[in-house]
């Protein structure tokens, strides 16, 4: 009996105990972390998980009608600073986040549909929490403290201090104000290492902060960096490592601070004046906002006094609601004939880029006939007094100031008549002045339960049991299947797509060793070795780990299934790929003697190695088989492949020397019908870069022209471009442009015994002088700055061939 009363007691105090700690829960809202297997439900929206002094909540916050985004924001005024989901949000009714046993923090919509996944990476570590710091970062730590995950690694529009921007992630400005979804303006860190802000809509790619037209180093930016780091402190100060420094004007401590790329455009240093809960702009990158490009979108005009966008005479706007979608023109032009078009006038107007064909000092009727016989042409720009012509091939980054000398003709039907007395200003609408609106994100689950969402749940517990027997169906007849079918390690391969050979990313790791030998590294990715068995015959492979691989599987294969069809003998031949999730590999011949750039710039100083390794012939080789093989891509392939990236490091030779060009295919296939006019954001290596990329022109196959004449220059000295210093108080690239001069002048003399001076020393001497004057002349055409200027490769491989004929 007194046992049956010590249990009756211990049951009513324990029932007490849990009760009175459930009232205690629900009288506290807030969290202070996650545990593994906790949940934060969005049904329990003032639930927070909020950081220990309060200024930073987590949860669920608002983003429209009846949706939902996992966000961080200031606890005083609720600014956002991150967005885990901010282009699919989630249902105000039944959906949640959890914190996994392994790790992975997951949200989950109303469906249990996996929205967003934080993955640590650490399935055999024991996860302690998940917190909001006082600096705003969001954590997944283990027992030990340490930090597995962080949302400072995955910024949306907003870095706080202490928060870094690397070359790994970027700023992405909201799509509109108000709202939490991607927008078109980005601030990264480019291929030159230099933090730059670029708009970047489904059409149209174009840089506009710091000032394109300059160089970066009159931008007062270095690329002498490899680190790629910029950091916000906590008194207001940015450090970039490409040199980018700004103070906040209210320089110091004691003040909340966050450096957002607004959709506008514009990156800007707020800080937090409590008294009034306003943050105000104590930093900002742009102080015109008419400077940012694609603010008017297409056709359409920025103008200020006030700031507004309009449309040019014979345009109207396509949505008011949204200006970034521009204007569109009243009539149709056709190429038929010229007789058929004119041109009407736009003074003091300008349209930033896209100039094809630019010259100077030229009349006025020679610009109008250049773009009056180009269809592409869509207008042109003309500067009276310096006789400067910007032929245009598409209409945007639009300005319409009195400040400015340019005036614009737009190519208009013969037949269109412009209102008598029409000025552009007749045309005005604020382009601020309409919002483009919430999204009304109305779930399919109201929709079809007309309010009844909580049979939903009862649907749900009944479908998990019919899905818990069938994924045990499933489950033993997958385990008989791969009892019976070869396994991947015997098989070796799949062939999908049938060109190549389709590898486990399991497979690949045993036969890396874990990636453990390293043979290079760029940066597309990666590249290791697999050494060879020779008792099974297997040769020895290069595998090629990718990173930032747009696009699922399917544009994978495609890409893919069109390198199949690309074949050449000096051209490195793929054998194999993987594509597992996030896991791209790409498995290639092994090429013995590896890069030019390795064998060509060695540090060796024995001359008689050299002449071993890289003689006179080896080199006029090497440049013929380069020269074929980009030939052999610009005209001879099904698809017009524009390889992008010509440098030493890319071109591999063989046992016997031979030359076999890299990473081809990996840039965007452009399609002979555009003719050269598609656009693209700026890819390649300094020192190896066309003219033409930085100057928003389209890119064409004159581009790869120009980096084989950069690399036939070194494969001649001997030296790297970067190398040719004239003075030690002059950038490169001038030093280079000098060199290319004296060159010039030296070739034209009448003496040659300047080749000696000019070509490698580890040769001794040992090099057929007319050869090399009339291969120094090649490499000088294909660096021309005009690209037009330019020969085609296929020019280029009859001028070696004679050459080596000679």
């Amino acid at each position: 009996m007194m046992k049956i009363c010590t249990l009756f007691i211990t049951f009513i105090s324990y029932f007490l105990i849990s009760f009175s700690s459930t009232l205690s829960l629900s009288k506290n809202l807030n969290y202070n972390n996650i545990k593994p297997g906790r949940s934060l439900n969005i049904d329990d929206s003032q639930k927070l998980l909020v950081s220990p002094s309060s200024s930073f909540s987590c949860g669920f916050y608002p983003v429209g009608t009846n949706a939902f985004a996992f966000s961080i924001w200031f606890t005083i005024d609720n600014t956002v600073v991150w967005t885990a989901n901010r282009d699919r949000p989630v249902n105000g009714k039944g959906s949640w986040v959890s914190l996994q046993h392994d790790g992975h923090l997951i949200l989950f919509d109303f469906d249990g549909t996996v929205v967003w996944s934080a993955n640590t990476g650490s399935a055999n570590k024991l996860i302690n929490q998940a917190q909001v710091l006082d600096n705003g970062n969001l954590v997944i730590t283990d027992l030990s403290g340490n930090i597995l995950w962080q949302s400072f690694d995955y910024p949306t529009d907003t870095l706080l201090p202490g928060q870094r921007i690397t070359k790994d992630n970027q700023l992405v400005s909201n799509v509109a104000k108000g709202m939490l979804s991607s927008g078109y303006y980005k601030f990264y860190f480019d291929s030159n290492n230099i933090l730059q802000l670029i708009y970047e809509s489904p059409n149209v790619t174009s840089i506009y902060w710091p000032d394109p037209f300059n160089m970066w180093w009159v931008n007062n930016r270095t690329s002498s960096n490899s680190s790629r780091i910029g950091v916000l402190d906590e008194k207001g100060c940015f450090l970039g490592s490409d040199n980018m420094k700004f103070y906040a004007s209210d320089f110091g401590d004691h003040v909340m601070r966050r450096l957002t790329l607004n959709h506008d455009g514009i990156l800007r240093l707020y800080s937090l004046n409590k008294s009034i809960k306003t943050w105000l702009v104590s930093w900002v990158a742009l102080l015109q906002p008419c400077q940012v490009h694609g603010i008017c979108g297409q056709y359409g005009l920025c103008m200020y006094r006030p700031l507004q966008c309009i449309c040019p005479i014979g345009f109207g706007i396509v949505d008011p609601s949204d200006w970034r979608k521009g204007c569109k023109p009243t009539f149709n032009v056709t190429c038929n004939s010229a007789h058929q078009v004119r041109f009407v006038q736009l003074r003091h107007t300008d349209f930033y880029g896209f100039d094809f064909n630019y010259t100077s000092q030229v009349s006025y009727d020679t610009c109008k006939n250049t773009c009056l016989h180009d269809c592409s042409c869509q207008g042109f720009g003309y500067k009276k007094g310096s006789g400067q012509c910007y032929p245009k091939i598409s209409l945007i980054n639009g300005l319409f100031s009195q400040n400015t000398m340019q005036t614009i003709y737009l190519k208009v039907p013969r037949s269109f008549k412009a209102p008598k007395g029409s000025t552009p200003e007749k045309n005005l609408i604020d382009c601020h002045a309409i919002e483009v609106q919430y999204m009304n994100y109305s779930t399919m689950g109201q929709r079809k339960n007309n309010g009844k969402l909580k049979w939903v749940y009862l649907y749900s517990f009944v479908c998990s049991v019919f899905v818990v027997e069938a994924f045990f169906i499933i489950a033993g007849c997958w385990f008989i299947w791969r009892e019976r079918k070869p396994k991947m390690r015997e098989q070796g391969y799949e062939a999908v797509p049938s060109f190549f050979k389709r590898f486990s990313y399991k497979e690949m790791e045993i036969a890396t060793k874990r990636f453990r030998d390293e043979l290079g590294r760029g940066e597309s990715g990666i590249v290791y070795n697999i050494v060879g068995d020779q008792e099974t015959g297997r040769l020895v492979v290069a595998v090629k780990k990718l990173h930032g691989v747009s696009g699922g599987d399917e544009e994978f294969f495609t890409e893919l299934s069109i390198i199949g069809w690309i074949n050449h003998m000096n051209l490195v031949r793929m054998q194999g790929f993987c594509s597992e999730g996030e896991h791209k590999l790409l498995v290639y011949e092994f090429v013995e003697n590896g890069s030019l750039e390795k064998v060509l710039f060695s540090s060796q100083t024995n001359s008689s190695q050299s002449e071993h390794s890289l003689g006179w012939s080896r080199r006029c080789k090497i440049a013929i088989g380069v020269a074929k093989c980009l030939a052999y891509l610009h005209h001879e392939c099904l698809e017009w492949v524009i390889h992008c990236d010509v440098k030493p490091e890319n071109i591999l030779l063989d046992d016997e020397f031979e030359p076999k060009v890299a990473d081809f295919g990996l840039v965007k296939l452009l399609n002979r019908s555009s003719c050269g006019r598609e656009l693209s954001r700026i890819q390649g290596t300094r020192g190896y870069i066309a003219p033409e990329w930085a100057s928003n022109l389209p890119i064409t196959r004159k581009a790869d022209v120009y980096s084989f004449g950069v690399v036939l220059l070194e494969i001649l000295s001997g030296v790297r471009i970067c190398d040719w210093i004239l003075d030690s108080k002059k950038e490169a690239d001038m030093n280079f442009k000098q060199s290319v001069c004296t060159i010039k002048d030296k070739l034209k003399s009448t003496q040659g015994s300047w080749i000696e001076d000019f070509v490698d020393v580890r040769l001794n001497g040992n090099f057929n002088r007319s050869q090399a004057l009339i291969m120094v002349n090649v490499a000088l055409c294909c660096i021309e700055e005009e690209r037009n200027r330019r020969p085609d490769m296929a020019d280029v491989v009859r001028m070696l061939e004679a050459c080596d004929d000679e």
